[in-house]
C-alpha cells in the first residue's frame, strides 16, 4: 500500500530497541482516509474466505480492524487488556509480550462474542515476532472458532514473525513491510505482502 509506505517514510521515528514509532498514523493519531484504505485493502484480500468476524486487540488494532469489518459488513471484536467485571464467563484468555508496554499483557475475550460458529480474521497494527498474533490464534482455538487469516498494517520482516506463524496454516497479509530499521540507516520500507 503505497500511501502507507509514504506515510511511514515521512512520519516514522526509530526508537532504541528496534521500535518504530508511528503514533502519527496508527497508534495515537489516525489519518481517516489512510485508515479507510487499510480496511478496504484487508477486506479485498480476505473477502473470499467469508469471515463472520474480525478480531483485534485494544487499542491500536481497533481502527484498521473496524474499517475492515465495515467493508466486510461483519462484527469486530477486540481483546481487552483488562478484564471488566461485566465480562460474561467463560472468558478466553491469553498472554502476550509487549515491547511498548514493557512486559506481559493479559488478553480477554468474552465467550459471548466468539464461538464455534465463527470464521475469524485477525487484524492488528504490527507483525514482529508473532507472539501477539499467536496469543489471539490460541484464543480463537479455545473458542472453537475457525481462524481464516492474519492481517497486519506493518510487518517487521527481519523479526521472523511470518515464519514463526507458518504452522498456523493461514494466509498472512501485510500492508507495509519494514526490511531494515536502525538509527544509523533509518527505515527501509516497501509495500506489504
Amino acid at each position: 500500500m503505497q500511501a502507507l509506505v509514504s506515510a511511514i517514510r515521512e512520519h516514522g521515528i526509530i526508537l532504541p530497541g528496534g521500535i518504530l514509532k508511528v503514533d502519527g498514523l496508527v497508534n495515537h493519531q489516525l489519518l481517516p482516509d489512510l485508515t479507510r484504505e487499510m480496511g478496504l485493502r484487508f477486506a479485498e484480500y480476505f473477502r473470499d474466505l467469508r469471515p463472520s468476524k474480525v478480531l483485534t486487540i485494544e487499542v491500536s488494532g481497533i481502527a484498521p480492524a473496524l474499517m475492515t469489518a465495515l467493508e466486510l459488513n461483519v462484527p469486530m471484536v477486540y481483546a481487552r487488556k483488562k478484564k471488566p467485571i461485566t465480562m460474561k464467563e467463560p472468558a478466553f484468555t491469553a498472554q502476550s509480550v509487549s515491547r511498548t508496554k514493557g512486559g506481559i499483557v493479559d488478553l480477554f475475550v468474552s465467550s459471548e462474542f466468539l464461538g464455534p460458529d465463527d470464521r475469524v480474521i485477525v487484524i492488528d497494527d504490527f507483525l514482529a515476532s508473532g507472539g501477539t498474533l499467536r496469543a489471539l490464534a490460541n484464543m480463537i482455538a479455545l473458542s472453537g472458532a475457525e481462524l481464516l487469516g492474519l492481517g497486519c498494517v506493518i510487518e517487521k520482516a527481519f523479526e521472523q514473525g511470518r515464519e514463526n506463524l507458518a504452522d498456523l496454516g493461514v494466509p498472512i497479509h501485510t500492508l507495509a513491510n519494514i526490511l531494515e530499521l536502525s538509527e544509523e540507516k533509518g527505515v527501509l520500507v516497501e509495500e506489504g505482502r
